[in-house]
């Protein structure tokens, strides 16, 4: 009898991963929202922690560079947020003969990011995407053994023919096997905290508040300026509860009852039998410290799209209510479990003009544990507003005819370049 590959990286399955990169295919999981309005912009910044009234007070937002309100930057992208799929009837045959992952089994982990962002998002807009493997890399894995990254890209335009931006995002595919026997994570202690030093936390909190309305002009900037420190946590799963209600549930779809039943007939190997013998999502590593713990973590932990969404929050807090957030780009090193708290800092590296002569700085960002781990190093680019320049002109999307097929081509083409 041969022996079964599943939940096992084999030469056969990368092979057969990469035969999909750069074929556009549909998202697994609808859009959570397919015609956000300030509603959705202000319970999406809610699920982060965010408080700025530009994304959902149309009266503070009228005074800003923007006129009105604009989505906070993690809605556009951020997998199943937004993006109806815009494929033609040949690129749907193409993506039917794809069903199935030839990683069958394989944990997978969202471990980096890159995003960049061209326009805003305004209220009651319907939006499409485009969505493809753009990367299978063969990296060997200190967590559980051989692995794989496997990179994935989105592009973003609404109905009406604006160009929002784009994303590539980064699974780290480990076998699940060899993560639980190695244990490499098994040392770690989930975090207690004293009144005393909840006060502290307490505290940063009071003293934190979103620039907004205040420019920060580019010629006020200075290389080594301080961004933050924005704090978040002690991490608890009322925060993860907080985080769906904005979020969704992602891209397996995760849904109760009835709609659970007929996930599970979708994507049945994600469901596996809990201590009672219900079938639940494995998605529940987040909230379920016992299956967290079968996965070789000590208890449950956060998602990497939070720390980004902390990451986004520091640098719109910092920047103002009239600045554009560009890029950012980040990895996803170290867990963040429930109890931890995280830090969210940085610092300018670089003020420039960048293309086109936009007033331009980049930032060296990270987030902090209580243990003095950095979890997740980041770098972003911020677009300022400028007494000489003018107010911030938004940056060109890739592709020059502004469809959103030549946009996405040409993310598809920069990845391969970036990579070579």
């Amino acid at each position: 009898m041969a022996e079964s590959t599943t939940g096992k990286i084999t030469d056969a399955g990368v092979a057969a991963l990469r035969t999909r990169i750069g074929v556009p295919q549909p998202y697994p999981a609808p859009p959570h929202y397919r015609r956000p309005n300030e509603d959705a912009f202000r319970n999406v910044a809610l699920s982060y922690g965010d408080d700025n009234p530009l994304w959902c007070d149309p009266e503070h937002a009228a005074t800003s560079r923007w006129k009105g309100p604009i989505a906070p930057p993690p809605l556009v992208g951020g997998d199943s947020l937004i993006g109806e799929d815009r494929l033609d009837e040949a690129e749907l045959a193409a993506a039917r003969g794809l069903r199935g992952d030839p990683l069958r089994g394989v944990h997978a982990f969202y471990a980096a990011s890159e995003r960049e962002w061209w326009a805003p998002l305004r209220p009651d807009q319907r939006v499409f995407r485009r969505t493809a493997l753009v990367g299978v890399v063969d990296k060997p894995s200190e967590f559980g053994g051989r692995g794989v990254q496997e990179w994935t890209a989105q592009a973003f335009r609404t109905a009406e023919g604006t160009l929002l931006g784009a994303q590539y995002r980064m699974m780290f595919r480990t076998e699940r096997e060899r993560a639980r026997t190695r244990k490499k994570y098994a040392e770690v202690q989930p975090q207690s905290w004293d009144e005393a030093a909840i006060a502290e936390l307490d505290a940063a909190y009071a003293a934190e508040r979103p620039r907004g309305a205040e420019p920060r002009w580019w010629e006020d900037v200075s290389a080594g300026d301080p961004v933050g420190p924005l704090v978040k946590g002690p991490l608890t799963v009322t925060d993860m509860v907080c985080w769906h209600v904005g979020m969704g549930m992602g891209m397996y779809n995760v849904a109760p009852l009835r709609l659970a039943y007929q996930n599970r007939q979708r994507v049945p190997r994600f469901y596996h039998r809990d201590e009672l013998g219900v079938p639940d999502a494995m998605q529940r590593v987040h909230w379920d410290p016992a299956f967290a713990r079968r996965s070789g973590n000590p208890t449950t932990f956060d998602y990497g799209r939070m720390r980004e969404t902390w990451l986004i929050h520091a640098c719109t807090d910092w920047m103002g209510d009239d600045a554009w957030l560009w890029r950012l780009r980040v990895e996803f090193r170290k867990f963040n479990y429930v109890g931890d708290a995280q830090w969210v800092a940085g610092e300018v590296t670089r003020k420039y003009l960048a293309e086109g002569g936009r007033p331009a700085v980049d930032l060296a960002l990270r987030t902090r544990s209580q243990r003095d781990e950095v979890t997740s190093p980041a770098t972003a680019t911020i677009l300022l507003p400028s007494r000489e320049h003018g107010p911030v002109r938004l940056p060109d999307p890739p592709g020059g005819d502004g469809t959103l097929e030549a946009a996405f081509d040409a993310m598809i083409g920069r990845f391969a370049e970036g990579r070579s």
